[in-house]
């Protein structure tokens, strides 16, 4: 007993700040929507193909995150094959078969509760080899001991160096700006 105190003393003498690890779950979700000249879309990753961790640390800078989603292009579903198609092309499926969230910080460390709190963070989102930093405001709940983190950016193509997709010689036009929603489902594993 007297061995564990000693070495808590150790880390807090040292500035170590505890650290909170939750496991993504593969039922968390990514959705896409975007419009054209004609209609919307909506192209959804339904499920992750592989859970992943994120690890949250208080220091004296603020709330640090460390971790990522990968979904893998080819799983995004715009309920249209043509549209999926052309999707996954503009993405580069082929020559970038992943896209990468990654987590970086939060404006504060979450108070979790059943009622949405909404705080700010930082993520670094890559797609097609270009990476682009963004602050994106979210909701955190918990609740029967899942930590849910629902979040939603607006980029455009053009943010990633890539061509909205078109058909039928130019006549229908995919816009460039697009919203990227998620939904992370986490368990608190430390």
């Amino acid at each position: 007993m007297t061995g564990k105190i000693m070495i808590i003393l150790t880390l807090i003498s040292l500035g170590a700040r505890p650290q909170t690890k939750w496991l993504i779950s593969e039922s968390s979700s990514l959705s896409v929507n975007g419009s054209t000249n004609i209609n919307k879309f909506s192209c959804d990753i339904a499920s992750c193909d592989h859970a992943d961790t994120l690890t949250v640390c208080e220091n004296e800078k603020g709330v640090s995150l460390t971790g990522s989603i990968n979904p893998a292009v080819l799983s995004f579903d715009c309920h249209k094959a043509m549209m999926t198609h052309d999707l996954r092309k503009t993405l580069e499926a082929k020559k970038y078969p992943r896209l990468h969230i990654r987590f970086l910080s939060l404006s504060e460390l979450p108070r979790l509760s059943i009622r949405p709190i909404k705080i700010t963070g930082q993520v670094e989102i890559e797609i097609a080899g270009v990476k682009k930093l963004y602050t994106v405001n979210y909701q955190i709940s918990d609740t029967a001991k899942v930590v849910h983190l629902i979040g939603s950016q607006q980029l455009n193509f053009s943010d990633f160096d890539l061509i909205p997709p078109h058909k039928l010689g130019g006549m229908i036009k995919t816009k460039d700006q697009l919203t990227v929603s998620f939904h992370l489902k986490m368990k608190n594993i430390l």
